[in-house]
């Protein structure tokens, strides 16, 4: 399978970049590829835990924003940082 971390960590900087002049929605990482990885705890698509995913719709702004900076620091330092 192909690693999506490299276009995951891209859309994270640029949506935490933006995010930071433009308020408004913050939109869900899901890559559509929803597997989860055994050994990590987290999606193999968008590196989210499965609270993570399941809480997502009832997540503000902010929490939304802070499941992004995980993601990015996951895609940093490689799927097994859960």
């Amino acid at each position: 399978m192909k690693d999506l971390r490299p276009a995951l960590l891209e859309q994270a900087r640029i949506l935490l970049a933006a995010a930071e002049v433009a308020p408004g929605p913050v939109r869900s990482p899901c890559m559509s590829v929803c597997r989860m990885d055994a050994a990590s705890g987290l999606c193999e698509g968008c590196l989210r835990t499965l609270d993570e995913i399941g809480a997502w719709s009832d997540l503000d702004r902010a929490q939304r924003l802070a499941v992004w900076q995980r993601i990015e620091q996951r895609a940093q330092g490689g799927p097994s940082q859960a």
